[in-house]
């Protein structure tokens, strides 16, 4: 992709006519040239030479990408040790509170992803052409708390002031600056919209060794399909990975590159998920419309959704269309995300009886989903995608039945799988299963994502967490030492300096809130009820000015609300279904008490609930411990405090 649509120093570009400029924008700009957009460039490029005419030094660059957003900024200028990202809005009179969190967002890309702006001055500016001067508030600047506001007629004046305030002798080189590595990490809501507009993963993703496998899994995936079509072969793939590796964004890219290689494979991205599936369509859906409108093509948000409805659809859906049809389903490719949550056969047999009004269903969510593809007479690939220890749910089969289908009914199916799965026991327990699967599958190591890409800020987090639950505090103490610098955790008894903390530490649309497992019903005593059903579209999707955001700390989100997707800081009430004692103890509150968690199966489900809670946040996280007086029975302060003191031991901090 290309970097800059076009770059110079700044003596060149005043030199450089204004129509030249803007052939060069015009010839590489992707999309039909508006009049709009023709006459917004022409706008800028008089008022850049305008005010930057005196400037002996400097570099300039028009519309540098921000693949990760799927957008450009408008114009960066380098001066010396100082990187202004200007963003105009030509013709407003306003400095609207959105194009401020706008500019600020692009600043944060820079300093998190780019290597050459890593540690560096970045100034945010927001010229709005037609508004009223603006003081500046020089203590939030550099912080990224504010942005700089300006006209078209005190640009030069502003951009003076600040160099005299920031400048000093460590000057960029503009050219290695432009050509350092770029290494995003997007949320897969900004993944799944970059994508849909026709990135290539690897636009969107790192780069670097530790995290390269995912664009190589997915190039493995596309090979397996490719050779099922030729020989007419139908196939499996489980991709493995640790939470936040990125297995929703391959299976995204794998099901959006095959819509575009091959129309015909109908390829689809099915999930179980009900929250991720409505936040991916709503996400997609207003990024489309919102495309629409900048390019002067007014897309209706119906036409929209259609598209989105069939790039991702509910497995649910899926399962119910082809439980009342015989018919050979449309699509060759399927992507099931969190295969390992497909229902097992009693589960299935129970909802079937309860809801469907059918009394003999013999076969799991795994059997049937594989029994449908199974009716095409020539070629199909499954792609199943596996986190190990995501089971949450009463019911969650885990690769266990995929296997045993596989090996009972369909010996004819190419299976694809990575030496994962059969070296750590979270995945597939089974011996019997273990030893079928390596002898009738065929291993590609490629198949397994290694590396968390969630905290761009650590890739050890799920390992940190891995030490917390499994009773290995000194450990986890140990590595947190090493990554509290880049991703902080605190400890607070206090939920008000929790918010805070929240508050403080997000900046531009950086996405914070309260998350809590939904079997903490003694919370509700502090204000934090998780049986109050949310919209996760809302609280995912919308501004920090909606009482139904994430923003507003009102509404909380469960593991059921935020598996599979995060946001950037994270306050983790922690209530006392899960607690510490010699080791961890499970209960569930029934009625007027808790009750312990004896059966395995369902301590492992409360288990994996915390691991999705504690692997949300992207940047860091702040757990509230409520701090009780035992004047409620059903909230006893040792239970609380034997949390507080196991997670003092994992070498978190109290939040001061």
């Amino acid at each position: 992709m290309l970097r800059s649509y076009y770059h110079n120093p700044i003596q060149n570009f005043i030199a450089d006519s204004s129509e030249r400029i803007l052939g060069n924008l015009a010839q590489v700009h992707q999309f039909a040239l508006e009049d709009r957009q023709k006459n917004a460039w022409l706008k800028q490029i008089q008022i850049l030479k305008n005010s930057f005419a005196e400037f002996k030094e400097g570099h300039l660059f028009f519309e540098f990408s921000i693949p990760r957003m799927g957008k450009r900024v408008d114009n960066i200028f380098i001066f010396k040790n100082l990187i202004f990202v200007i963003e105009f809005k030509v013709g407003e009179k306003q400095y609207a509170a959105a194009a401020k969190t706008q500019t600020i967002d692009y600043c944060l890309d820079l300093l998190n992803f780019h290597a050459g702006s890593d540690q560096q001055k970045i100034i945010p500016v927001l010229v709005a052409t037609h508004a009223d001067d603006r003081n500046i508030d020089w203590s939030k600047l550099i912080q990224l708390e504010d942005v700089v506001c300006c006209n078209e007629l005190n640009l030069k004046e502003t951009i003076e002031h600040l160099i005299q305030q920031y400048e000093d002798t460590a000057p960029i080189d503009a050219i290695c600056w432009l050509n350092s590595v770029y290494k995003p990490t997007p949320t897969i809501i900004e993944a799944a919209q970059a994508l849909y507009q026709g990135h290539q993963v690897e636009e969107i993703s790192r780069s670097d060794a530790g995290a390269i496998n995912l664009e190589i899994s997915s190039r493995k995936i596309a090979s397996i399909i490719e050779t099922s079509k030729r020989n007419h072969q139908k196939a499996i793939c489980f991709l493995t990975g640790v939470p936040g590796a990125g297995k929703t964004l391959a299976g995204l890219n794998i099901a959006n590159q095959r819509l575009k290689a091959d129309e015909s494979e109908h390829s689809v991205f099915l999930s179980g998920n009900g929250p991720l599936v409505d936040v991916l369509r709503e996400a997609l859906t207003r990024n489309t419309v919102e495309i629409g409108k900048s390019v002067a093509k007014n897309i209706k948000r119906s036409e929209a959704e259609r598209g989105t409805r069939t790039f991702i659809q509910n497995i649910h859906h899926f399962r119910d269309h082809y439980l009342k049809s015989a018919e050979v389903p449309i699509e060759k490719v399927v992507v099931f995300d969190e295969a390992q949550r497909a229902w097992q056969k009693d589960q299935v047999s129970n909802f079937m009886k309860q809801k469907k009004g059918i009394d003999d269903f013999g076969m799991s969510e795994p059997e049937f989903l594989i029994h449908v593809m199974d009716r095409h007479p020539d070629w199909c690939v499954v792609v199943c995608l596996i986190g190990g220890g995501q089971e949450i749910n009463t019911g969650e089969a885990g690769v266990t039945e995929w296997i045993e289908a596989l090996k009972q009914n369909y010996p004819d199916w190419k299976i694809y799988y990575s030496d994962k799965i059969l070296d750590e026991p979270v995945y597939l327990a089974a011996t019997e299963q273990r030893t079928w699967l390596k002898q009738q599958g065929i291993c590609e190591s490629s198949l397994h994502l290694a590396v968390s890409v969630r905290s761009f800020r650590s890739e050890r987090v799920s390992q940190l967490i891995h030490h917390l639950l499994d009773d290995e505090a000194e450990q986890a103490a140990e590595l947190y030492q090493n990554i509290k610098s880049d991703y902080p955790i605190y400890l607070t008894r206090d939920l008000k300096q929790a918010k805070k903390w929240l508050k403080t530490k997000a900046k531009g649309s950086e996405r914070y809130g309260i998350i809590a497992s939904s079997g903490a019903r003694r919370l509700r005593a502090e204000g934090i009820d998780v049986k109050n059903k949310i919209s996760p579209a809302d609280w995912f999707l919308n501004s920090s000015r909606d009482v139904r955001s994430s923003y507003y700390l009102e509404d909380i989100a469960t593991e059921f609300d935020i598996q599979g997707l995060e946001i950037d800081f994270s306050c983790l009430a922690w209530d006392i279904n899960f607690y510490y004692e010699q080791g961890w103890q499970y209960q569930a509150f029934k009625g007027t008490c808790w009750q312990q968690i004896r059966q395995k199966e369902k301590q492992q489900y409360l288990l994996n609930a915390y691991r999705v809670l504690l692997t949300r946040a992207r940047q860091g996280m702040v757990i509230y411990i409520p701090n009780v007086d035992d004047a409620d029975w059903t909230r006893p302060n040792s239970k609380y405090d034997s949390i507080y003191q196991y997670l003092k031991r994992c070498g978190f901090e109290y939040l001061s």
